[in-house]
């Protein structure tokens, strides 16, 4: 009988090389942006979150899978929110705070100047710059290998850990029963009709067989846990390691090097 060789260290998602976010701890991808994503929060420019857009995007584009989906995300829904919420913000900018600004256009007795227009792009910039930042490690972490990381690394106790894992699956497994009773709603006709009492009358028919699931699928999470010993022991063995690498140092150093040479050039017009 041939033996098998046990790798003690978590999975990986399937990748090249090139891919190289993947094959980094999770903290390190957290830890890296972080000191970045509470800067700019006191950026006032339009160039600092730019600079780290741009960052952002290029490690993304490099170390993660390029789909459709990450596509439409980056070229399509962040933009687009930038801009939305730029304008959201030039429109409400107090116009007694950039009355010294030259004026970009008026409609009737309203007016919006240059200075309400460079608050608001900040703005939209500066929220674009930090979901982009974050997408870095959302993107390329799964919530179980964060929790092993955490409960390695930082030394979180794997009670909370596990028990906020198993908290967040029951989000997939609601979708789940949601759909399986919805098909049988459908198989047996009482779907009801169209419009919105229609729909009210359908949502509050899923409630009660959605929380009687939810109930039964709980007892089964927690005769599990009890069956595993889970929480009798102060330490708990791990099936799957998440070491912290040289790679994942040296990620971090990086980072943070582009980062303060990019604050460094960007100082006098971002954060004085």
């Amino acid at each position: 009988m041939t033996a098998v060789a046990f790798d003690p260290y978590a999975p990986h998602v399937p990748a090249s090389r090139v891919r190289f976010l993947y094959g980094l701890n999770p903290l390190a991808k957290l830890f890296a942006p972080l000191p970045v994503i509470v800067l700019l929060v006191f950026a006032r420019d339009a160039a600092t979150p730019a600079a780290f857009i741009l960052a952002a995007y290029a490690l993304l584009l490099v170390g993660v899978r390029f789909t459709a989906r990450l596509a439409g995300i980056l070229l399509l829904a962040i933009p687009l929110a930038a801009v939305v919420l730029g304008a959201g913000f030039a429109v409400w900018t107090d116009a007694a705070l950039v009355s010294g600004t030259p004026v970009a256009w008026r409609i009737g007795g309203w007016t919006m100047y240059t200075g309400a227009l460079a608050i608001g792009a900040g703005t939209g910039l500066r929220l674009a710059a930090i979901l982009s930042l974050t997408l870095v490690a959302g993107l390329s972490t799964t919530g179980p290998d964060l929790v092993r990381a955490s409960v390695q690394q930082l030394r979180v106790p794997y009670r909370i850990g596990y028990t906020a894992l198993a908290a967040f699956r029951f989000v997939p497994r609601f979708g789940h029963e949601l759909d399986v009773i919805r098909q049988a709603h459908r198989v047996r006709g009482s779907h009801g009709g169209r419009g919105p009492f229609s729909a009210l009358a359908r949502w509050f028919g899923y409630i009660v067989p959605l929380l009687a699931g939810a109930i039964r699928h709980a007892e089964r999470v927690a005769l599990a846990m009890d069956a595993r010993a889970f929480g009798a022991h102060p330490a708990r063995t791990e099936r799957h390691l998440v070491p912290w690498r040289a790679r994942d140092t040296m990620f971090v150093l990086l980072f943070w090097g582009f980062s303060t040479a990019v604050l460094i050039v960007l100082f006098p017009w971002g954060l004085a």
